[in-house]
């Protein structure tokens, strides 16, 4: 992605609120580029205080135009300047070079109040998509960043620690409809990635796509999507170097340890699998949120009460890029939830020889019993979500 990005010139000082900018265009060559980053250097009188160290990153922009003002500090006094910008982007987990542009300018007084440092906006340019209604502008509330910007960021740089493997050949099982395994390929440059479900989710990925803003072409021709079951692995051993799972094999009908042992086999010795199951006996762990928000209902109530509450409900749909499941396809995946907790999966992990590397754990703040949940151990209840890392511990073959 040499040609990712441009800087069209000239690059020039305008006034604005009262500082004095540095203005010109971000011209995007490619579908979309992740993490875009700015940094500058001015010398002349004053310069040191306007070498942006840090890069300045974005979270990632479609193909397009971009109006750039980067605000000088106050350190910069009058007097004659040459700058150096640059831009890059995250190309396999480091700075890749992408443009870099340099200049001079004169000012005739100093660049803005003492106290002010260098500070960056970005606009677009139209016809583009302005950069308020992108994913990683609209947070949390929003299904699209929750896994194209967090997920892949949690996968990638939280739990895997930007490992040199995530450069290699990765599989995810259980994509779903591969917002995910997208926002991994494109955050890690990896070889190849290839992602699973055989449901097919996938099959909408282009149409979510533009619904958020990205083109068809985002989705790289190194990343294929098949509509293979996770209990039977179409790959030959070893060819994978990491293995991904994010919220699937809580949904893998009639069990999930065929699926980890097929894991096992495919990820190569010394390989990374990351894994977030989700867990039963959680809160949430119902996965019918939109049909009842009374604390651990699924443990509460009878199966009887449970399907009552499903087919008779109004259902308060949350956004899911665009799918809204039917109460039978709600009350058919209830039924299937595997009833996963924390201390099993460890063991289940630890028998087939993952040894941890990285563990989160995000608990409830408060859980407060009544006579039906009495029985269930408070581990069990209080914690809401597991993030694992193991690493492939395989022993040669004879």
């Amino acid at each position: 992605m040499s040609h990712a990005m441009k800087l069209e010139g000239p690059f020039a000082i305008e006034e604005a609120g009262g500082r004095a900018a540095l203005c010109g265009r971000l011209r995007v060559e490619a579908p979309v580029v992740f993490l875009p980053g700015l940094r500058l250097r001015v010398e002349g009188a004053g310069a040191a205080a306007a070498d942006s160290r840090d890069t300045h990153y974005l979270g990632w922009l479609p193909r397009g135009s971009y109006r750039v003002r980067a605000f000088l500090p106050g350190s910069l006094g009058a007097g004659a300047h040459r700058f150096s910008l640059e831009a890059v982007h995250r190309e396999a987990m480091a700075d890749a070079a992408a443009a870099k542009l340099e200049g001079a300018f004169t000012l005739a007084g100093p660049a803005a109040a003492p106290a002010e440092g260098l500070a960056w906006s970005f606009e677009t340019v139209a016809p583009g998509v302005a950069i308020e209604n992108l994913s990683w502008k609209r947070g949390h509330e929003d299904w699209f960043f929750r896994h194209f910007d967090h997920a892949a960021a949690t996968v990638v740089s939280y739990m895997l620690a930007d490992s040199p493997k995530l450069r290699g050949r990765i599989l995810d099982v259980g994509c779903g409809d591969g917002i995910t395994a997208l926002g991994v390929a494109l955050r890690t440059g990896c070889e190849e990635l290839v992602a699973i479900d055989p449901f097919r989710g996938f099959d909408r990925l282009p149409e979510i796509l533009r619904a958020n803003h990205l083109p068809a072409d985002a989705i790289p021709k190194r990343v294929k999507y098949l509509g293979e079951d996770a209990n039977f692995l179409p790959f030959a051993d070893d060819s994978f170097d990491v293995v991904i799972s994010w919220a699937a094999v809580e949904h893998f009908a009639g069990g999930y340890l065929q699926a980890l042992r097929e894991m096992k086999r495919v990820l190569r010795p010394g390989g990374l699998l990351f894994i977030h199951p989700g867990l039963y006996y959680c809160n949430a762990g119902h996965h019918l949120a939109e049909y009842s928000t009374e604390p651990f209902f699924h443990l509460r109530k009878s199966r009887e009460e449970i399907r009552a509450i499903v087919f008779g409900a109004k259902p308060r749909y949350e956004d899911r890029a665009g799918e809204t499941p039917t109460p039978a396809q709600h009350w058919q995946w209830f039924n299937e939830l595997n009833p996963i907790t924390v201390t099993r999966f460890e063991q289940e992990l630890r028998a087939l020889e993952f040894e941890p590397w990285r563990v989160a754990i995000r608990t409830e703040g408060l859980v407060e019993y009544t006579p039906e949940t009495l029985a269930y151990p408070m581990q069990d209840l209080a914690t809401n979500e597991l993030y694992v890392s193991c690493v492939n511990r395989k022993r040669p073959k004879p």
